[in-house]
């Protein structure tokens, strides 16, 4: 790709391995066109999405396995699509989602490297309404949470996305902002179980890697 290098990488889940085009490193940044500006991404964070990262790891895991026949899926801030092409290759109906403008691209490729059909991609900003997006009977993320402000704009999203049983999954490296989310998400009546002790983040953090299930109290026991 112009202004980048790029390498596959291999990355097993539940058996199968999945062959992703990753960003080659962190220290990648070309923004001829000014799309980096024009979407509010720092020069600093903009080589991030093009990473497979632990977190995105155990979420990848958790979809080959979860009970998803039938339901409508949503990813948040899906970088490289991995959790999607899992869900993919299991024949669910999922919409991937990011708002940086190079993961689109990544997405349908890695999705031809593993011979699976184009998946439905949507640049979604999270702070803005998008009424034609609909609604989804389950929504998952990887380190979402990463900034304070996201746990708002995450709970909001659920307001207008999630269907009256829909439930979130979200892995957390520890960023520490899931309690302000957790309360968010209590207001609109959803409970909370968590897995710990799932991954590191970058080995820096050991044992603080979670496994966040978010359920409203009358939909019952998670999948």
């Amino acid at each position: 790709m112009p202004g980048y290098t790029t390498r596959i990488l291999t990355i097993p889940v539940a058996g199968h391995d999945f062959r992703i085009r990753a960003l080659s490193d962190l220290q990648q940044f070309a923004d001829p066109t000014g799309r980096a500006r024009r979407a509010g991404i720092h020069s600093s964070l903009w080589s991030l999405f093009g990473q497979v990262w632990p977190a995105g790891r155990v979420l990848a895991e958790t979809m080959s396995t979860y009970q998803v026949a039938g339901k409508r899926i949503l990813e948040l801030g899906c970088g490289l699509g991995l959790s999607s092409l899992v869900l993919a290759r299991r024949g669910a109906d999922v919409v991937a989602s990011d708002h940086h403008p190079l993961a689109e691209s990544f997405l349908a490729y890695n999705a031809g490297l593993n011979d699976l059909p184009a998946i439905h991609y949507r640049d979604l900003p999270w702070e803005l309404p998008d009424a034609s997006l609909g609604r989804f009977d389950l929504i998952i993320g990887s380190d979402v949470l990463y900034e304070r402000g996201h746990a708002l704009q995450i709970a909001t999203m659920m307001e207008r996305h999630a269907r009256p049983s829909a439930e979130l999954l979200l892995t957390d490296p520890g960023r520490g902002n899931v309690g302000a989310f957790s309360r968010a998400m209590a207001a609109q009546g959803y409970a909370v179980d968590e897995e710990y002790g799932l991954f590191d983040d970058e080995g820096d953090a050991p044992g603080r890697g979670r496994l966040l299930h978010y359920a409203r109290q009358a939909a019952g026991a998670a999948g």
